[in-house]
């Protein structure tokens, strides 16, 4: 059975998306200046994809912001039912 998304990667998701365009940033270059597929940046921008926590530190110092800042909001409810 395929995996749901979590409200926690749409929310980090969402965040990652925010900083991005603040500082007129497209995928592409976030996905340079982080190492990371753009394909795989897409994922996670659309919530479809949770990252690890070496690609969360990878994208937070592209985007110039403490990792902190892209996890601000999520609480553990986010992340659905334990298995």
């Amino acid at each position: 059975m395929p995996r749901t998304p979590s409200a926690a990667a749409a929310h980090i998701g969402s965040r990652i998306t925010a900083a991005r365009t603040a500082l007129s940033m497209t995928v592409d270059e976030l996905a340079v200046g982080s190492r990371i597929d753009s394909s795989n940046i897409r994922s996670y921008e659309s919530g479809r994809a949770l990252m690890s926590l070496q690609s969360l530190v990878r994208i937070a110092e592209a985007l110039k912001v403490d990792p902190g800042e892209l996890l601000d909001g999520v609480v553990s409810d986010m992340f659905g039912r334990d298995r």
